[in-house]
């Protein structure tokens, strides 16, 4: 039944497989690594809509492995801004350099859990997809089709291992990039956690979950979490039509970023008057960040970024949006 799953799903890949910048053609020799590298990289928590435009100007300005490990951090850094997650882009750069000292990427899923900031799914896809490995690609799309093909309405974390047994199962010897990708179009294009289109699916003829009459069942939620809030403070530093930003520390959350001035985030809001206050949700606890207006300058490195070229900076979206108050604010004056 898998082997005949996978039959069919590959079919399904030749005649309706998305178009991607970073991905070979159905039965095409396998893309470059780089590329798909640095596509699963920035696909982590973000959307293929905001990717896609993305990924395409990261490889208009560094084309190679080679170019990309050349490249100052800051530049690195300041091109990544609005993907989020910045730990990425920390351990993109220090990733580039290893694999440019290798002289290019290892071919095994084995070798590549060894580079900065691969974990399983990200070295088993381009083990399989880049190299033709014969390797288990899991992320949260597949493990919600292969739940519902075989009816696991177990929360995900209580089932990744009977899920990973039937992807091991189901995976051809002949095209695993192939169908890595397909089972990926698969949960983002069929497969949806809502309303998805079981009509459509090449699979439903032996899914559970599309039998049971009621697919969104499969698989059980995972209980949530009530996530701490904390608030923060950001000084809003302006002369002369410029305002004053800093770099985060390496490490620690939006580690080397540019970013506005200000103290740790606590769990008190600031006593004194606030300009503006932007909402945020982080994955571990939310946020309210304050402006608060500060006429000398802090202490420590720094530069002065006129607001006409903002957007320039490279600031995250934090404190992109930030500016955003402070400008509405302005104008509502």
């Amino acid at each position: 039944m898998l082997a005949s799953a996978a039959t069919r799903l590959l079919r399904h890949y030749d005649a309706h497989a998305r178009a991607l910048p970073w991905r070979a053609p159905p039965g095409a020799p396998p893309a470059d690594p780089y590329r798909v590298w640095l596509s699963e990289v920035m696909l982590q928590q973000t959307t293929v809509a905001t990717v896609v435009p993305r990924f395409e100007r990261f490889v208009a300005r560094w084309p190679t492995i080679e170019a990309l490990a050349g490249a100052a951090d800051a530049e690195v850094l300041s091109e990544w801004a609005g993907l989020g997650y910045y730990a990425r882009a920390r351990n993109l750069i220090a990733c580039a350099r290893e694999v440019a000292a290798m002289g290019g990427f290892p071919s095994t899923e084995a070798e590549l859990r060894c580079l900065p900031g691969l974990g399983a799914y990200t070295a088993a896809a381009i083990a399989a997809i880049a190299f033709g490995e014969r390797a288990a690609v899991i992320d949260t799309n597949v493990e919600r089709v292969v739940a519902r093909l075989a009816g696991i309405d177990r929360p995900v974390a209580d089932s990744r291992g009977a899920i990973r047994a039937s992807v091991e199962a189901m995976v051809p010897a002949d095209r695993p990039g192939d169908f890595a990708q397909a089972m990926m179009d698969l949960g983002a294009t069929i497969c949806r956690p809502k309303r998805p289109a079981c009509l459509a699916c090449p699979l439903r003829e032996e899914c559970a979950a599309f039998a049971s009459g009621d697919p969104e069942a499969f698989p059980a939620p995972k209980a949530k979490r009530a996530r701490p809030h904390r608030h923060g403070i950001a000084w809003w530093v302006e002369r002369d039509g410029a305002v004053w930003l800093v770099r985060r520390p390496d490490k620690g959350l939006l580690g080397g970023m540019a970013a506005l001035p200000g103290p740790e985030w606590g769990d008190l809001p600031p006593a004194g008057p606030v300009l503006a206050s932007v909402a945020w949700g982080f994955t571990h606890f939310t946020l309210d960040l304050h402006l608060v207006a500060r006429a000398e300058v802090p202490q420590g490195e720094g530069w002065w970024q006129p607001l006409a070229t903002i957007g320039e900076a490279g600031l995250p979206s934090l404190y992109a949006r930030a500016v955003e108050a402070m400008e509405a604010r302005r104008l509502a004056a």
